[in-house]
């Protein structure tokens, strides 16, 4: 754990988050209070997804997106 006072965090504030990454950092006040700097992930998009392979071509994905939306797809049964 590393302790930092306000004016050292504040000048090295960028290094200090780094060294939260893999550490715990508290920083102290002059009047004593002290402040923890956490680390957290961010949640990864729901669109962040896989990619498939497939032999469809633009033109194939295009015209379903058309039939569908005309609402002459035929339905799969």
């Amino acid at each position: 754990m590393r302790v930092y006072t306000y004016s050292e965090a504040r000048q090295k504030f960028s290094a200090v988050l780094d060294i939260a990454k893999s550490e715990d950092v508290i920083i102290q006040r002059r009047g004593g209070e002290t402040f923890k700097v956490i680390f957290t992930k961010s949640p990864k998009s729901p669109f962040d997804v896989a990619g498939i392979k497939t032999k469809a071509t633009t033109k194939d994905i295009l015209n379903a997106i058309k039939e569908s939306r005309a609402g002459i797809a035929e339905p799969n049964s």
